[in-house]
């Protein structure tokens, strides 16, 4: 019988002929559902006129990616998502980049990846075209731009690369292959010109020319720039002409025997070491980098070097004991000392602010935000960067003096509500140890973190202090380039819980 598509008879998910089963309408008995959707099937499995003219192959409609295959290495990864600004994988995402796509295009579900930071993410599976098809799919994507695309789907590279792209491979080719006589048809690729924002869009190829052959269909993202998330739905066949015999096989797809040593440049660890020390070298001569590098495995120091001036006005040379500051890395610290005081039994992760500083001027604020609030940056107190903090900068020497600033303020929003960057939640979390331990914050840290791992070089000493090896930090006169000045009139008096140590 002619006039529809054949599926080859095989496992599949139903959802691929759910346009098969709309025809069982109205009301019937349970026996006669039963026996029309039995019939319906088995139409689908010898070939009949009743079938759609359009095989949908994506069945990301059962929230969940089945009948792929995944391959990829570093940060985020491929997941089904219903919501466009919510993380479908939290645990595996950048909480300072919000998620931000378009909803599903069509259903509830889609296909996106989620990419805060260098990876690269393959999703394929195999099928067999036999007869002439249409491939058509909706893409979409959003990043921080701009967009690359050099012949390589490595994040490893010291290129730029961030691209997304769908291609028709052989299955014999390499996962990761960009080479010509490996990519059968690219679908869809992003270029260098494209905006970084690209709302739900269809694309249609004719692939009638690999009728007869057994391909691989690749959706591959690649980023080592920044933030870079795409999506993918409703990937279907469309029949051209009108040969009952024109069908499309999905095929068992296998699984890489080693995906990670696919999408990586592979180099020995001497080649490695080489490299990375030449590209701090070639970084430093450009004026893009000066610090220091030290490189360990198992206990022993590959590489301990340094490149660039810890003080271009005196023109002292940066060394592996140069101390630079560190920013918010100080919350690494804060969050270990909390918890150890949780873990004594002097706070609970549940606790109140108010229950320890009882005094604190906004009572709302004091009653509502816990200590597991301040952790997570969930408690809705805002930061403390702005006007108030120029204008005071240099009277901000103690974490009281922040409170006395800032505590005033209400809540940006209710606690526990969703995630918002707080450097002044963990100002709260310094006095809090300061109050429970009996300790300043920095005596505290020092003697129940830094000395019991060793840190004999770091600290939070103010800047008019004399600490040896400190390095001067640097920044450009202006957004738009310029030369290289002092960071000296943006940093607080002194480090502190949130930030601003070396």
């Amino acid at each position: 019988m002619g006039g529809g598509t054949r599926v080859s008879e095989m496992p599949v998910n139903p959802t691929q002929h759910l346009g098969a089963l709309r025809g069982v309408k109205g009301r019937r008995s349970a026996v006669a559902a039963a026996l029309a959707v039995l019939v319906a099937l088995s139409w689908l499995l010898v070939g009949c006129q009743a079938r759609p003219t359009t095989m949908v192959m994506d069945d990301f409609e059962s929230g969940a990616i089945t009948g792929w295959q995944a391959v990829g290495s570093g940060s985020g990864g491929w997941f089904v998502y219903a919501d466009g600004h919510k993380a479908p994988e939290p645990a595996q995402s950048d909480p300072n980049v919000p998620f931000d796509v378009p909803d599903p295009p069509q259903g509830k579900f889609a296909a996106v990846t989620d990419m805060n930071g260098p990876g690269t993410h393959i999703l394929y599976r195999d099928l067999r075209l036999e007869g002439r098809f249409t491939l058509q799919l909706t893409v979409f994507y959003t990043g921080t731009g701009p967009l690359s695309s050099p012949k390589t789907l490595a994040h490893d590279a010291p290129e730029a690369n961030q691209q997304f792209r769908i291609d028709l491979l052989s299955p014999s080719a390499p996962i990761d292959s960009v080479a010509k006589g490996d990519v059968l048809v690219n679908v869809f690729h992003t270029s260098p010109d494209d905006p970084a924002r690209r709302q739900p869009t269809e694309v249609r190829l004719d692939v009638s020319a690999l009728a007869g052959q057994t391909v691989r269909l690749r959706l591959a993202t690649t980023d080592n720039q920044g933030p870079l998330h795409v999506g993918v739905d409703n990937i279907r066949f469309q029949r051209i002409g009108r040969d009952a015999d024109d069908r499309v096989e999905l095929l068992a797809t296998p699984k890489p025997s080693s995906a990670v040593g696919l999408v990586l440049h592979r180099l020995t660890q001497a080649q490695a070491l080489a490299a990375l020390a030449d590209h701090a070298a070639e970084r430093a001569r450009a004026g893009e980098f000066a610090g220091a590098v030290l490189v360990a495995r198992h206990g022993k120091v590959l590489l301990k070097d340094a490149w660039g001036r810890a003080d271009r006005k005196s023109g002292k040379a940066n060394t592996p004991a140069t101390r630079f500051r560190i920013g918010s890395m100080n919350k690494m610290f804060t969050a270990v000392a909390t918890l150890q005081l949780v873990e004594a039994h002097k706070l609970a992760l549940d606790d109140p602010i108010g229950k320890h500083l009882p005094n604190y001027p906004n009572k709302e604020v004091a009653a509502k935000v816990t200590v597991r609030h301040l952790l997570t940056h969930t408690g809705g107190t805002g930061d403390i960067f702005g006007p108030e903090f120029e204008e005071h900068r240099l009277q901000l020497r103690e974490h009281r003096d922040y409170l006395k600033l800032y505590g005033s303020r209400g809540l940006t929003h209710q606690p526990g509500a969703h995630f918002e960057y707080s450097n002044y939640g963990f100002v709260l979390l310094g006095a809090l140890i300061e109050q429970v331990s009996g300790m300043s914050y920095d005596d505290y840290v020092r003697d129940h973190v830094f000395r019991r791992a060793g840190m004999r070089s770091t600290g939070s000493l103010p800047e008019s202090a004399e600490v040896p090896d400190r390095a001067v930090g640097y920044l450009r006169a202006s957004p738009s380039g310029g030369g290289w000045v002092p960071n000296t009139d943006t940093l607080p008096w002194r480090g502190t819980a949130a930030g601003g140590g070396y």
